[in-house]
């Protein structure tokens, strides 16, 4: 993507590995952060899918030295906040926005409208890649996650709070569940790695089962 080296580029960022990795690419291949945009639940006080307090991101966000942007929303105004958000960054000169998505229609379709409407280049660093060398290169690079949510539909409870490396990727392969959890089987929380100035440190709070999900509720120390 030799046309967007140099660009400032706001990152669709989750916390997980896949959004990490995503940005980590776009940094190696020329392109300058800008900011992080993380959905966050009005209601609830946590950000959406895998539910990081806001203390917590912005320890991320230290650590990358990359500025945090919370996009406090409910559900039926998520689309029309987070594309607000992405136009408050391109008339702050970002151009381009970064997602994790990796082979999944929907997922480019959504991030193509939300910059169309903003006025930003989308690009997906991961799109259409082997998921299994995805999760691989993130862990190979450095990078340190834990799993955070687990659908327990597809993934045993026994996962959750593990730490993402070969081994839980050949785990997870074994079981059948997808290794890079492309379609929700779990989530992760990156907390170290060559993007990061210091291992961002968590306590774990309490495991929680809410419906067909296992969470584990981590925080700041």
């Amino acid at each position: 993507m030799d046309e967007l080296k140099g660009k400032k580029f706001i990152a669709s960022f989750s916390g997980g590995k896949d959004s990490t990795l995503a940005i980590y690419r776009a940094i190696n291949e020329g392109l300058k952060p800008f900011c992080l945009a993380t959905a966050y639940k009005s209601d609830a006080i946590l950000s959406w899918f895998h539910g990081m307090s806001a203390e917590l991101l912005q320890n991320v966000s230290d650590s990358l030295s990359i500025p945090l942007k919370l996009i406090k929303t409910t559900g039926d105004k998520y689309n029309i906040n987070f594309e607000k958000a992405l136009k408050e960054a391109a008339d702050n000169g970002a151009e381009v926005c970064v997602y994790g998505d990796i082979d999944i229609a929907g997922h480019f379709e959504w991030g193509n409208e939300r910059c169309a409407n903003a006025g930003l280049t989308p690009y997906f660093p991961l799109k259409n890649e082997d998921r299994k060398e995805i999760v691989h290169e993130f862990i190979d690079d450095g990078f340190s996650a834990v799993i955070k949510i687990v659908d327990t539909t597809r993934l045993p409870e026994s996962f959750l709070g593990k730490m993402l490396t070969r081994e839980t990727v050949a785990e997870i392969e074994k079981i059948g569940a997808d290794v890079c959890g492309e379609n929700g089987e779990y989530h992760t929380f990156v907390f170290d790695g060559p993007l990061f100035s210091n291992k961002v440190n968590y306590v774990v709070k309490e495991k929680i089962v809410q419906d067909k999900y296992a969470i584990l509720n981590i925080d700041v120390r």
